[in-house]
């Protein structure tokens, strides 16, 4: 890692936690990824050799630690780098507040929703029993078009091909539009109302698969830029009174 040639804390903590890509490995490793592939899944984009070079510097660095787990290495953080937790929450809630993304096509990855998608499962909201739920995005090439959540009522696991599962919901849609629902900036209600989304299955399990699938950590984060509900109101009020908030 190149250094800033200064003292300050700032930069020191900068020379870490700044580099490339490295705030998205300590959000994958966050998020209780530890094996090399699951973290490679949440950086999808990362070639796998810059991957562990960043693992490398971590440990080097003693923010990551690397043992042998009894499926092969792990990676952990230190507790310098369990500190970085809330520099991370809130350098994401930053971004989802004044840096709302626009959903264009070079930043929607259906292999990262999926994989984001599968952390913000709650499996009890289903029956009990080992339940399958195929997502068909009419939009994406063969080869990422279907994927399945399986749900066994304790975890989830994701699977980019046919796990050979009886299918007990299908779930229609397009790559855009269930970004935008995971993230909060579409109710899937509306997105059913518009036809964007269609749920196939039993009456049971197409009304609990709002509360099973779950959002974003940041869905409920308001668009400073465009604000709604709470945030309007308060905006409003602050205008009828003429409230002057400190700088």
């Amino acid at each position: 890692m190149r250094g800033y040639g200064q003292f300050c804390p700032v930069a020191k903590g900068a020379e870490v936690f700044a580099e490339r890509w490295t705030p998205l490995v300590l959000r994958e490793l966050l998020s209780g990824s530890t094996h090399f592939s699951d973290l490679h899944r949440g950086v999808p984009l990362m070639s796998r050799s810059l991957l562990s070079l960043r693992l490398k510097q971590l440990q080097e660095t003693g923010v990551v630690e690397r043992k042998e787990g009894s499926q092969g290495p792990e990676y952990h953080l230190t507790q310098a780098g369990q500190e970085f937790a809330p520099i991370v929450r809130q350098l994401g809630e930053w971004g989802q507040r004044w840096f709302r993304p626009k959903f264009s096509r070079d930043e929607l990855d259906v292999r990262l929703l999926m994989w984001e998608m599968r952390r913000s499962i709650k499996a009890n909201a289903f029956p009990s029993g080992r339940i399958s739920v195929r997502f068909d995005f009419s939009d994406q090439p063969a080869s990422k078009r279907n994927w399945w959540l399986v749900s066994d009522g304790e975890e989830v696991d994701l699977c980019p091909t046919d796990p050979g599962y009886d299918v007990g919901l299908y779930v229609a849609t397009d790559l855009r539009t269930m970004t935008r629902v995971f993230m909060g900036d579409l109710l899937m209600k509306a997105a059913i109302g518009a036809g964007h989304f269609e749920l196939d299955g039993s009456r049971e399990l197409c009304q609990r698969f709002e509360r099973w699938l779950g959002l974003s950590g940041f869905a409920e984060i308001e668009d400073a830029r465009r604000p709604t509900g709470a945030a309007r109101d308060r905006a409003r009020s602050g205008r009828r009174h003429n409230i002057q908030h400190p700088v």
